[in-house]
């Protein structure tokens, strides 16, 4: 099998054809190939799919995946090769993959994909245009850098986790959200995107080393510049947003259902304190920290007289930045989230919607996730190697195909 290539520095091979009908999102006409991972890689090239990017995922050749089909959201709008990347023979294919790719993204512990013959040098060297995105939880250097984690460790390490959690109580995780997606996948997205805008000027690919802890540090920017001056002074839950302002915290209702209260403007905290029935002249000074603890005191003696539905209705039309605090489930429903679409009936559950919206190139609907080998032979036909070829990977195990791929490409 073909090991190199002969592109010349700051060009592409031709990919295969993609026009297709209907929406196809601002991305059209970008090939990207995904070496399958879990948590920020597989959610962001969800959003690059959702955005109509042509995402190929390179699945384990063995088949399965690392977790159960709730994960398979994350996979969507995809095709699927499936590839041992351990036989010289697969990791040639993942070359040949990334001949006509403008950008990869891996997962992997520093220096694997190196190990393997598919680090970013290898795939420069043939296509000098390709964006290689890494994405690590520590970085691809430093003295943790080959050490195991997940988004509780990288979120712990960087001080975000700590600013997290009751006055009093230990640090709490907000699931996986903070660093896996906020700071890894969505970092990853704006440094695929970025990569790709500078090639424009140059012709030139290059390496996007992306890290959770500094996108989870980037994510604190607000939080450090008020500490430093001294307005983000308390432990955690007594500051203004972590929960300790009794203008902005949650409080229980007569159902067991929550209210979300955000009222930090002055003309809404009025219109908080009229909903709730309050005359503002037999209230303490919201302003002086020490009035704090009475406030919340007032404030949830009132709320715990309602059913969550009840003072919704109260506080509706009104400015005073009052919301229940709904499962999934119901806020796909709510009138706000349902007229815009902001959530999918798949059949078998809830999932969101494409991201952002865009008014001349909407994206296209969500395909649906591939299984594993699912297009082996389509993919690899496309990208140049024979059937002769692609029958040997499959005999010899270094590429698997799924049942009801379809037929052989034509030789």
């Amino acid at each position: 099998m073909e090991t190199s290539g002969t592109n010349s520095p700051g060009s592409r091979p031709p990919g295969p054809p993609r026009g297709t009908a209907g929406p196809r999102g601002p991305l059209a006409g970008l090939r990207i190939i995904e070496l399958a991972g879990i948590g920020p890689v597989p959610f962001a090239c969800m959003m690059l799919a959702d955005l109509g990017a042509e995402v190929i995922r390179v699945d384990r050749a063995g088949g399965g995946r690392a977790f159960g089909g709730w994960h398979r959201v994350l996979d969507r709008g995809r095709r699927s090769v499936a590839l041992d990347l351990k036989d010289p023979e697969g990791a040639a294919a993942v070359l040949r993959l990334a001949d006509h790719a403008d950008v990869v993204v891996e997962g992997f512990r520093p220096g694997v994909a190196e190990r393997l013959g598919i680090g970013p040098d290898a795939c420069r060297d043939r296509n000098p245009s390709l964006v290689y995105a890494r994405m690590t939880g520590w970085g691809q250097d430093g003295p943790l850098a080959a050490a195991p984690g997940h988004d509780i460790n990288y979120i712990a390490l960087t001080g975000a986790l700590d600013a997290i959690g009751t006055d009093g109580g230990a640090p709490v995780p907000p699931v996986n959200l903070l660093g896996d997606f906020a700071g890894g996948g969505m970092l990853l997205v704006c440094g695929i995107l970025a990569a790709l805008h500078e090639r424009r000027r140059s012709g030139l690919g290059q390496t996007v080393d992306t890290a959770i802890v500094d996108g989870t540090a980037s994510l604190l920017a607000m939080l450090l510049a008020m500490r430093d001056e001294g307005s983000w002074d308390r432990p955690r839950g007594g500051n203004l947003l972590d929960g300790g302002a009794p203008f902005y915290t949650t409080y229980p209702c007569a159902d067991g259902g929550h209210m979300a209260v955000g009222a930090l403007e002055e003309r809404f905290y009025a219109d908080l304190l009229t909903g709730l029935g309050l005359a503002p002249d037999t209230l303490p000074d919201r302003a002086d920290r020490t009035n704090w603890p009475a406030l919340r005191t007032a404030f949830a003696a009132r709320f715990a007289t309602r059913t969550r539905e009840e003072w919704t209705a109260e506080f509706t039309g009104t400015q005073a930045c009052v919301t229940p605090v709904l499962t999934v489930r119901e806020a796909a429903r709510h009138p706000q989230l349902a007229e815009r679409g902001t959530y999918l009936d798949t059949g078998t559950g809830t999932a969101p919607a494409p991201a952002p919206r865009f008014g001349r190139t909407p994206a296209p609907a969500p395909g649906p996730a591939p299984s594993p080998g699912e297009h082996t032979r389509q993919v690899l036909s496309e990208s140049g190697l024979t059937l002769r070829e692609i029958d040997a990977l499959i005999g010899r195990g270094a590429a698997r195909t799924a049942e009801g791929t379809g037929p052989r490409p034509a030789r």
